[in-house]
């Protein structure tokens, strides 16, 4: 038996540990990363913008992927759910890479409301506003990790007639919630901090 096929096995028989241990290793390497353990290489300030205009486009994308495989599997369209649900975890790895570089080799934008901007009088309360829309979607960013690896472990380990007597079905679903809220949080925050107000460097 190869390795490959030990690991498929492997993964199939264990999903929840697999999940588990890959979970960490992604953990470890974001704070690793931030904490300056892993070296990144330095990014420019335009560069830096670019990727912050990068990763919203994909995640955009990652979305419209995620909802339509939801789609997809509610009317029994099995491998349109797969092709999408893989499309948007493929995207999801590259978001990863994008922004544990931007924010460990770039540099931190900083939440700014300027006089005569929309709800400008207000300011204090739209900026803990977008704190909270910000620090949600980081939460459930971290909660998502291992909710979504589980499930796709499931659906590459098992056939489709299989995934019906796993909890790929419940698991599956918290997942689409979890994971398009945190999405869409993003994508609003990131047009509240670059298109709706300001910035400045953190």
């Amino acid at each position: 038996m190869s390795t490959d096929t030990t690991l498929i096995a492997y993964t199939r028989d264990h999903p929840a540990r697999v999940t588990i241990f890959l979970s960490l290793i992604g953990y470890a390497v974001v704070i690793g990363s931030f904490a300056g353990f892993v070296p990144v290489p330095s990014l420019t300030e335009e560069t830096t913008i670019l990727f912050g205009d990068a990763i919203v486009v994909i995640n955009t994308i990652a979305l419209g992927a995620l909802l339509s495989g939801w789609w997809f599997i509610k009317r029994g369209a099995v491998r349109k759910h797969q092709a999408a649900m893989m499309t948007s975890f493929g995207l999801i790895l590259l978001f990863l890479v994008l922004y544990v570089w931007k924010q460990a080799g770039g540099f931190t934008k900083q939440f700014v409301i300027s006089q005569g901007q929309f709800l400008a009088d207000y300011a204090t309360l739209v900026t803990y506003a977008y704190w909270a829309l910000l620090g949600i979607h980081v939460f459930l960013s971290i909660v998502a990790v291992p909710v979504v690896l589980y499930a796709v472990l499931l659906g590459i380990t098992h056939t489709p007639t299989e995934l019906v007597e796993t909890r790929h079905p419940q698991i599956g679903r918290i997942a689409v919630w979890v994971w398009s809220i945190s999405l869409a949080l993003g994508i609003l925050t990131y047009v509240l901090l670059n298109h709706v107000y300001g910035w400045a460097v953190l």
